[in-house]
């Protein structure tokens, strides 16, 4: 998938989720081997548009800071990570 067709997708995304997401990428990925590309993909996302803003408003959102309170990034597995927070925004 392209930055472009990223981009679309995370357009109309709650912030929340965007900041999740992005945040678990970032700490999923560190020390991986395609690190730079996976953090590349997100620099050229995130500088796109109003994702950077989007991104501050998810991390104060309660659902952020209940995610950063009881879990760690590292620990869960995409499928878990995103039933998880999906749950929690739907809830």
């Amino acid at each position: 998938m392209s930055a472009a067709d990223s981009f679309a997708l995370v357009e109309d995304a709650d912030p929340a989720l965007i900041y999740l997401i992005f945040t678990w990428l970032r700490k999923r990925y560190a020390d991986h081997d395609n690190s730079d590309a996976v953090i590349g993909r997100l620099v050229a996302i995130s500088s796109r548009g109003s994702v950077a803003k989007k991104m501050k408003e998810g991390q104060a959102d309660p659902v952020a800071q209940w995610f950063e309170e009881n879990y760690s990034y590292r620990t869960l597995e995409a499928k878990d990570f995103i039933e998880l927070i999906i749950e929690k925004l739907e809830g």
